[in-house]
C-alpha cells in the first residue's frame, strides 16, 4: 500500500493554494471556461470541493471513528450541489472559503493523532458498501489531483486550437481534441 497520512497532508494542504495561484484576481475570466454544456469549470469545482469539506470527507471520517454511531453508513454526496449553492459568489469568494474550510479539516484531522489500526476503522458509502478510513482519506487526496488535472485539462482544450503544430509535442493537447 501506498497510503501515507503525512504525505496526503501536504498534498491536501496545497490545494487551495493552487487554486488561488491559477484563479485570483485575473482579468481574463480563466475560472470560468468549461469544455461545453454539463461540464465543469474551476468555478464549478471550487464549489464541488467546497460542499465536500462541508459534507464529504470529515464528517464521513467522523462517523467512522464514532463509538456512538452505530449505523456506520453516510449520507449520500450531491456531487452537482455546488449549481445552487454557490452561484452569484466570485472565484476569489469561492477559493477564500475553500482555504478557510481546508485549513480547518485539516487541523481537525491532524488533532485526532490517527493509529494504524484506526485507518482501517470502515463506514459505508450508500453506493459502494464498505470502505476504511484509510480508502476516503486516500480518496481525499486523488479527489483533490483529479480536479486539478481537469482544470488543467480545460485550460489546455481552451487553446489547443491556437498551438498550432506544438500540438504534436503535447499529449494533453492531443486528447483535448479527442
Amino acid at each position: 500500500m501506498n497510503f501515507s497520512l503525512p504525505q496526503s497532508l501536504e498534498l491536501l494542504k496545497r490545494t487551495p493554494q493552487a487554486y488561488r495561484a491559477l484563479f485570483y484576481g485575473l482579468k481574463f475570466p480563466w475560472g470560468e471556461i468549461n469544455e461545453g454544456d454539463q461540464t465543469w469549470s474551476a468555478y464549478n469545482i471550487l464549489g464541488h470541493l467546497i460542499h465536500g469539506e462541508k459534507t464529504d470527507w470529515i464528517p464521513r471520517a467522523r462517523i467512522i471513528l464514532s463509538d456512538s454511531v452505530s449505523d456506520k453508513t453516510f449520507e449520500p454526496f450531491d456531487r452537482f450541489a455546488q449549481e445552487r449553492l454557490y452561484h452569484g459568489k466570485t472565484i476569489e469568494e469561492l477559493i477564500e472559503e475553500f482555504e478557510e474550510l481546508r485549513e480547518r479539516n485539516l487541523d481537525e484531522l491532524k488533532s485526532w493523532d490517527l493509529r494504524e489500526e484506526q485507518l482501517e476503522l470502515r463506514g459505508v458509502h450508500p453506493d459502494l458498501g464498505e470502505v476504511s478510513l484509510r480508502q476516503l482519506l486516500a480518496t481525499w487526496t486523488i479527489h483533490d489531483m483529479s480536479h486539478l488535472h481537469q482544470v488543467s485539462r480545460v485550460i489546455v482544450k481552451h487553446y489547443t486550437q491556437d498551438v498550432g503544430p506544438w500540438k504534436a509535442y503535447s499529449r494533453i493537447m492531443k486528447e483535448a481534441e479527442a
